[in-house]
């Protein structure tokens, strides 16, 4: 297996063509969309790809599972009292709703802080922080802060040791000097990393096979609850809601979409090149009937909601996982 220019394996044969996406009108071909995609094992294996494993892309909010896992590794998690519903919002995504800002507020609370002290933006329309989509994120970073007895008012920098801590759980994971991790700054002000796809994978992988404590929590909370980790109609809530506790989701910005096949170790990362929402659920479901992840009848109640956004309208993909 050749490696990349990072030395993480990964596969550089050319050969296998990115997916396609169309967007289709009234069955007339009106928009495309070029994703890659790839399965890694917890080795770092690349098993099935489609596109270049080593598209290099930032993780955006699908970081956020390994972000809290210094949440819950530091004690901040059991010292709050937050539970599963806390480590989920500290894994989300959310839709800003009373009830995700409620679960935010009330990690804030049982390490006894101030939603004043969250450093993500109010979103437009809104009176409160907490509504912002990353709340949950950030209300974790703070109380590991305070459990660390670290500054509270610098969380955000890439040299503070909260962050530092992250980049290395993030390294170990992936089998790297936290060093070599290139970081910049996502719009909720948090650090985020640019990985290669492969690499995303790879966390993802770890992330649903129940061999790490901090990531089994992390996981099993997401799953329990996964309408705090996005929202009611939101892919992935709908997506491990219809997927038995068997599929964990978890997507970011700019055509990110990671999944884990739970138990078995296996972790699969999207890039759409062009930063399609639509797109890069269009090639998850795909995917999905693909390594035969859910049941017919949860991928075809999937598809109505997300491959057909008006009668008029149709997504479909082109092209499939090959062995690499």
């Amino acid at each position: 297996m050749a490696l990349s220019p990072t030395g993480f394996p990964g596969s550089s044969r050319p050969g296998i063509p990115p997916l396609e996406v169309r967007l289709l009108r009234n069955g007339i071909v009106e928009s495309r969309h070029r994703v890659h995609a790839v399965v890694c094992d917890q080795r770092g294996r690349v098993l099935l790809r489609a596109g270049d494993p080593q598209q290099l892309s930032f993780v955006r909010s699908a970081l956020k599972p390994f972000q809290a896992t210094v949440f819950v590794g530091s004690g901040a998690a059991e010292r709050c009292g937050c539970g599963e519903r806390g480590l989920a919002i500290a894994c989300a995504s959310h839709a800003g709703s009373a009830v995700h800002a409620r679960e935010a507020f009330k990690l804030l609370w049982g390490a006894e802080l101030e939603a004043e002290q969250l450093q993500c933006p109010v979103p437009e329309g809104c009176r409160s922080p907490l509504e912002h989509n990353c709340s949950g994120k950030h209300a974790a970073f703070l109380a590991t802060c305070r459990q660390m007895h670290w500054p509270l008012e610098s969380y955000l920098q890439v040299d503070h040791p909260l962050q530092q801590e992250v980049l290395k759980r993030v390294g170990e994971l992936l089998g790297l000097p936290a060093a070599e991790l290139i970081t910049a700054r996502d719009d909720c002000g948090a650090p985020t990393l640019q990985l290669q796809l492969a690499q995303m994978a790879l966390l993802y992988a770890h992330l649903g096979a129940g061999t790490q404590p901090d990531l089994e929590q992390l996981s099993r909370a997401m799953l329990a609850h996964p309408d705090l980790v996005a929202g009611e109609g939101r892919f992935d809530t709908e997506l491990m809601r219809l997927g038995h506790s068997q599929v964990l989701s978890k997507g970011g910005a700019e055509g990110i979409q990671c999944l884990s096949r739970v138990g078995e170790g296996l972790g699969v990362a999207i890039k759409v090149e062009d930063g399609s929402a639509r797109a890069k659920h269009a090639v998850a479901l795909h995917l999905l009937e693909q390594l035969d992840w859910l049941t017919p009848m949860s991928l075809e109640e999937l598809r109505q909601r997300f491959l057909m956004p008006a009668p008029h309208l149709r997504l479909e993909v082109i092209g499939e996982l090959r062995f690499d």
